[in-house]
């Protein structure tokens, strides 16, 4: 799934675009939960919620989130185990502070170090996935 965010990135998806157009190519989101994560491209407009994870986020809301079926609470713990495993690599999931030094945030430098929020956020949603279908 990393792979398939990283092109969408580098065509010019937005980091919470990418993620969710990688898991509706997978068949784990609907295609309308595209332009839902539109508005978390980078940070909210605010560069407050890094957008691969709000992406990511989304996600996880579609596949476990309150509905008729279920009670949400599968949802809350998968979100949680998420930003905990991000923050392990990252430390945080602040948009401004992960993106610190770029002075101008739509580089191609910064751009480029955005690249590796949108592949961690697929790789750990991916394995999330995985550990829940297996169990």
């Amino acid at each position: 799934m990393k792979d398939i965010a990283d092109k969408y990135f580098m065509e010019g998806y937005s980091c919470s675009e990418a993620v969710v157009q990688a898991a509706i190519d997978k068949g784990f989101a609907p295609k309308e939960l595209l332009s839902a994560a539109t508005p978390f491209s980078g940070g909210m407009g605010a560069r407050c919620l890094c957008g691969a994870v709000a992406g990511a986020q989304l996600v996880i809301g579609c596949l476990y989130g309150k509905n008729e079926n279920r009670d949400g609470k599968e949802a809350r713990k998968t979100a949680k185990e998420f930003y905990d495993k991000f923050t392990n690599l990252h430390n945080v999931t602040c948009c401004k502070v992960l993106s610190q030094g770029f002075e101008d945030f739509h580089s191609p430098e910064r751009r480029n170090h955005c690249r590796t929020m949108v592949k961690d956020s697929c790789e750990i949603l991916s394995e999330l996935i995985k550990e829940k279908i297996c169990s």
